[in-house]
């Protein structure tokens, strides 16, 4: 009942973020795809990840995996991302219109024109306000770890 309370809910009420979901979805059709939580996922073949709604899309090799060979494996890795990004989901469902406002504009304008600063000074990824909100959601809701304070380039 509570996987299918949560579709209905991105559904309608993270109904914006969905429909941009679902295109994209469309567009990747032939991707690999697996159900996380009611989630669908989908791996592609972009550098970035991303949370629409009732939809994730998470990249099939995490770009920063690299960084941390030897201390985690890449299989770890792209978990943690996916806890990270399924928290994105939660905050869907808790914003649902204002999510693309509060939310997806501000990570998404960290994760692109953040990473040489965060390179340089080693900051973490989780420490701006939206990825440490969706490492938290994500971490609650799943009990599983997310990529928590990783510094990615």
């Amino acid at each position: 009942m509570r996987l299918v309370m949560y579709k209905i809910w991105q559904c309608t009420w993270g109904f914006f973020q969905s429909l941009l979901g679902l295109i994209l979805f469309l567009v990747h059709y032939k991707n690999k795809h697996f159900w996380y939580h009611g989630a669908l996922i989908t791996v592609w073949e972009s550098k970035t990840s991303i949370s629409l709604g009732l939809f994730v899309f998470v990249t099939a090799e995490p770009f920063f995996a690299k960084k941390y060979e030897g201390q985690i494996s890449v299989k770890e890795l792209s978990n943690q991302l996916l806890v990270h990004e399924y928290g994105h989901t939660i905050q869907s469902l808790m914003l649902g219109p204002l999510y693309l406002v509060v939310i997806g504009i501000p990570s998404t304008l960290w994760g692109f024109l953040g990473g040489r600063k965060r390179r340089d000074k080693q900051i973490p990824y989780g420490s701006f306000f939206t990825e440490k909100w969706a490492n938290h959601l994500g971490e609650w809701v799943t009990d599983e770890k997310s990529i928590g304070n990783l510094v990615l380039e």
